[in-house]
């Protein structure tokens, strides 16, 4: 005989170092406060059926109260040898009301129990995450008002494009994050369902009521089907995706920033509480937070790729492999929040060095396509204009000069189309605000897109 609480079966107690392996009561402690929470509703509905009496209720929910702010002061001392949270909570009860406390388990499994934990702890992490998204895409939203005609090259290969309103620009990740929000928000539907009462897989011959625990514990509904309901995953599964493509998204803008905060680029500068310095090299300032949101986006996609790898070949229903489901779930919830967190810091604080900015769009050739579109107005082909601007480009870096040097005589040795207007088609502010499409960087469509953004963000609780 073994002193597990399931150990009636058994004959032979493992050692201590299988009994460390097998239990999860290092990690899924996190959810002391839903196992609570759904064993109170569960009890709560195990009155209502009458399965257990009023009296026994009352008391077990007494002592679930007691274990619950024991917890909140630290005072529990969790045991090994009752594997998870579930069993240990269990046996703190019976040590606190008596032998009563066994009844708390009638009518379910530690199966539906721990899906339920983990429905409850992602519907509360994820209203966390959202709005910690939309704190971020605040600081970005004002970053931008104050940029709308501040000018950034735009690059595409990595190479100078056109110029942009840098609002246009850092407006992208606005509207990137506006994504993840809506993902995140849509996958609540399928966080919000309760499991619980499903058993271990087949439901159970106690006259329970899933609807009410459902109830009590705000789920918008139950799985209809048993099986399903304690082997479904799908929900963490999407959770690390929507994840995995936030974390896809802060990874590009931190790329950026590290860029622009380079002695190369000297666009920005990152406050002195979001970087670190050289211990040997007194001149540095690392952008070290961005590198290392950059670096986490790495161990959230593998969260995403080990749990879809743990569930491939599962059989229906629950196999002990799920356990491996819950590790990298509190890790990604820990990742992405403290990374929005950082970056909201980041993007409040960050100085627009919108001087350098502007320079670097005078010193290039991203105004080329300005010429050419200027000759196709005229009625050149836009194929024959490409080449005759390309031809002017070869011609200026050959001769040291930008387009916006070159005299009259020289454009008109390239095309008799060019009139003296053409100067001020090149100036970097004409060509940024005729882009004037819809969607694009011209300034009265930054300016209309922020109103949408403001819109989108008064929507957001």
């Amino acid at each position: 005989m073994t002193s597990k609480l399931w150990g009636g079966r058994f004959t032979k107690r493992a050692e201590s170092w299988v009994d460390a392996f097998g239990a999860s009561i290092d990690f899924d402690k996190q959810l002391v406060n839903e196992d609570i929470e759904g064993s109170i509703a569960h009890v709560k509905m195990l009155g209502k059926c009458g399965i257990v009496s009023n009296e026994e209720v009352e008391k077990i929910i007494s002592g679930l109260k007691v274990i619950k702010e024991k917890a909140t002061e630290g005072k529990l001392q969790y045991n090994v040898e009752n594997e998870d949270i579930h069993l240990n909570i269990e046996k703190f009860l019976i040590d606190e009301i008596g032998e009563v406390g066994g009844k708390l388990h009638t009518g379910r499994s530690r199966n539906d129990q721990v899906a339920t934990d983990m429905h409850l702890y992602l519907r509360n992490e994820v209203k966390e995450i959202l709005v910690s998204i939309k704190n971020l895409q605040e600081a970005i939203f004002e970053q931008s008002k104050q940029h709308v005609e501040t000018l950034i090259p735009g690059y595409t290969h990595l190479q100078r494009a056109q110029p942009v309103s840098f609002a246009h620009h850092l407006m992208t990740y606005f509207w990137m994050l506006e994504r993840d929000y809506g993902r995140y928000e849509d996958s609540v539907k399928r966080i919000n369902i309760s499991p619980l009462g499903a058993g271990a897989l087949a439901g159970t011959t106690f006259p329970i009521n899933r609807e009410y625990t459902a109830e009590l514990l705000g789920f918008d509904g139950i799985y209809e089907n048993s099986m399903d309901a304690v082997s479904d995953r799908d929900f963490i599964v999407e959770f690390l995706s929507n994840s995995s493509v936030l974390m896809m998204h802060l990874s590009r803008l931190c790329e950026e920033l590290i860029l622009w905060s380079s002695q190369e680029f000297q666009f920005v500068e990152i406050d002195d509480a979001f970087a670190t310095g050289s211990s040997i090299m007194p001149q540095k300032k690392n952008p070290d937070m961005a590198e290392l949101i950059r670096g986490k986006t790495g161990r959230v996609y593998g969260n995403l790729f080990s749990l879809l790898t743990v569930l491939k070949g599962l059989p229906l229903a629950y196999n002990k492999d799920m356990q491996e489901d819950k590790e990298g779930m509190f890790d990604t919830v820990r990742t992405v929040k403290g990374s929005l967190q950082i970056f909201a810091g980041m993007i409040e604080t960050l100085k627009v060095l919108g001087g350098n900015m502007e320079k670097a769009t005078n010193e290039d050739f991203s105004n080329a396509t300005e010429l050419a579109d200027y000759l196709a107005s005229k009625g050149m082909p836009f194929r024959a204009a490409h080449e005759v601007v390309g031809k002017l480009v070869l011609y200026s870096i050959q001769n040291g000069k930008f387009l916006l040097d070159l005299s009259m005589e020289e454009f008109k040795e390239a095309s008799d189309l060019f009139e003296e207007d053409i100067y001020q088609v090149l100036e970097p502010k004409t060509v940024v605000a005729r882009r004037n499409s819809a969607g694009g960087t011209g300034f009265e469509q930054v300016k209309e897109a922020l109103t949408k953004a403001g819109d989108a963000l008064s929507k957001k609780v």
